[in-house]
């Protein structure tokens, strides 16, 4: 439904495939039966918002996809991250990665991506929602967060923060990530593993799986070899990012932000945070292979990511 545009507001013209008021996540809520939200790639949705200014957990939005078209009216900064997309500002190509300056009156388009599938844009001073249960992040199926806990449509209008003149900023793009790397995604195993015979376990980690059509902010169905468990029932239970989860008909299902929070399937164990974001980014038809870590070197991946990641310096266009 459409909203009336307010003094400093963005626009929605067309909303695109997906377009969610997102955050950093409704942590800490599971115990009420709230799942998590927030941004399936974090490290794009975080250096959106450090393009403009903001603190890493700033109200963002998640465009899917892509096909978003919006108006601004009041003068800002933006930042666009994420999948490889045509941008254009007024009909003028421009580039992601960037801080954008735009004017009131401009006219943001964003293109289909090419490589990958989620794209984030920020604004200077984040977007000034009304947090619920201590989040923006919007979850569609709880109707919880964003406007009304729906996705963005035709006519929603956001409103801006107050804009002050900053310096204009990209990041160099031998730190952008590549949306076309096949490395294997990371899996710790879990208690339940040992369900799994030694020939299955082999079999998971050495094929390739497919993502499928069921594919969202939920979870990624994939298809391949056949892979069971010797749990035949069991009692639901709390399920963590990433499990994986092998329902009676062997094909695995990656969960993700989105995800209930409990759930009576076994599991193989759960993919590394760092590679939940990499599959977020693979769309319908990309294969993806498995590996097995241990919980210590989990830990030392994602300590030597934080350290790289620190040393990330953005650079001045002006």
């Amino acid at each position: 439904m459409s909203q009336q545009p307010q003094a400093s507001s963005m626009i929605i013209s067309n909303p695109g495939v997906l377009a969610l008021i997102q955050d950093i996540g409704r942590i800490g809520q599971h115990r009420i039966g709230l799942t998590v939200g927030g941004p399936m790639d974090p490290f794009s949705f975080h250096w959106a918002n450090h393009l403009c200014g903001n603190d890493e957990g700033a109200t963002a939005i998640e465009l899917s996809i892509g096909g978003f078209v919006s108006e601004f009216t009041q003068d800002t900064q933006i930042a666009l991250t994420g999948a490889v997309s045509d941008i254009k500002l007024n009909g003028k190509s421009v580039p992601m990665w960037h801080t954008l300056s735009v004017k009131a009156g401009d006219v943001l388009k964003v293109g289909f991506a090419s490589e990958g599938c989620r794209i984030y844009l920020a604004v200077q001073g984040g977007f000034p929602i009304t947090p619920q249960f201590g989040s923006t992040a919007t979850v569609v199926r709880e109707a919880i967060g964003g406007i009304n806990g729906h996705a963005l449509a035709k006519g929603s209008v956001i409103p801006l923060s107050t804009w002050q003149p900053r310096p204009n900023l990209m990041m160099p793009e031998m730190y952008r990530p590549s949306y076309q790397l096949k490395k294997p995604l990371r899996v710790v195993l879990g208690y339940q593993e040992a369900s799994f015979s030694d020939f299955d376990k082999a079999h998971f980690f050495s094929s390739d799986y497919t993502v499928s059509e069921r594919m969202d902010r939920m979870g990624y169905r994939l298809t391949g070899p056949m892979c069971r468990s010797s749990i035949s029932s069991m009692l639901s239970e709390g399920i963590c990012h990433g499990a994986i989860q092998l329902p009676p008909d062997g094909q695995p299902i990656v969960l993700l932000n989105d995800r209930q929070t409990i759930g009576g399937y076994p599991k193989m164990g759960a993919m590394i945070a760092r590679d939940t974001a990499r599959l977020a980014q693979m769309t319908q038809g990309k294969t993806v292979t498995f590996e097995a870590i241990t919980i210590q070197e989990a830990h030392a991946i994602n300590l030597l990511s934080r350290h790289h990641e620190s040393k990330i310096k953005l650079k001045s266009t002006d």
